[in-house]
């Protein structure tokens, strides 16, 4: 009987992972074997799900709360399922979807297949609908643009001494780090604004 081992992942829009690591507890995954991702805006860094990968051996059993963790699109997770599945020949558990877990079928073909066709069909459900809300998106906000109304954050003005500030910079006086400190503003912005008011 292999290892049973937990993937967590929560973006920082997501209330915490007491939640996925509660579950996963209660089905009998040691804490020391769950593995947890933080992920942030675009990045998709996953050192935890990459430390659990070199752990996995064949005949362990993976837990995850659904089976979106595993990947951000439909080929990603299709490609980490089979990975898991037939290269490395571990078992899944998907709690929030039954029908997929492959560890209580053992050597049964046609489970085994029918996990891997509602994985499809739940896989390209789940991407159409994220590519459906970001068109709706642009299209929203391709529409407010037309009416004349500003979307996202307000721009955020220089300060007053801005410009005396660059000339110093520029006239080697101090630094661009040190003239962005002054300004109290980054040096992204610094340069930003600088070139966007000729000022460089």
């Amino acid at each position: 009987m292999g290892k049973k081992y937990g993937y967590v992942r929560v973006s920082t829009r997501e209330q915490n992972e007491d939640r996925q690591l509660y579950s996963m507890q209660e089905s009998g995954v040691e804490k020391k074997n769950i593995f947890v991702d933080k992920q942030s805006g675009c990045s998709f860094e996953r050192p935890g799900y990459l430390r659990m990968m070199k752990k996995l051996k064949q005949g362990d059993v993976l837990y995850l709360h659904s089976i979106d963790r595993l990947g951000r699109n439909y080929e990603e997770i299709l490609q980490q399922w089979q990975i898991i599945t037939k290269e490395k020949r571990v078992d899944v558990v998907v709690l929030d979807m039954p029908l997929l877990n492959t560890s209580a079928r053992e050597q049964d073909l046609t489970g085994t297949f029918i996990a891997d066709l509602v994985l499809q069909i739940l896989s390209y459900v789940a991407q159409t609908e994220r590519d459906n809300i970001r068109k709706r998106q642009a299209e929203g906000i391709a529409a407010a643009k037309r009416k004349g109304i500003h979307c996202g954050r307000e721009p955020k003005l220089p300060p007053d001494d801005f410009e005396e500030v660059v000339k110093g910079w520029r006239d080697h006086s101090y630094s661009g780090k040190e003239a962005a400190k002054k300004l109290g503003v980054s040096r992204t912005y610094l340069y930003k604004y600088a070139r966007a008011r000729n000022l460089m």
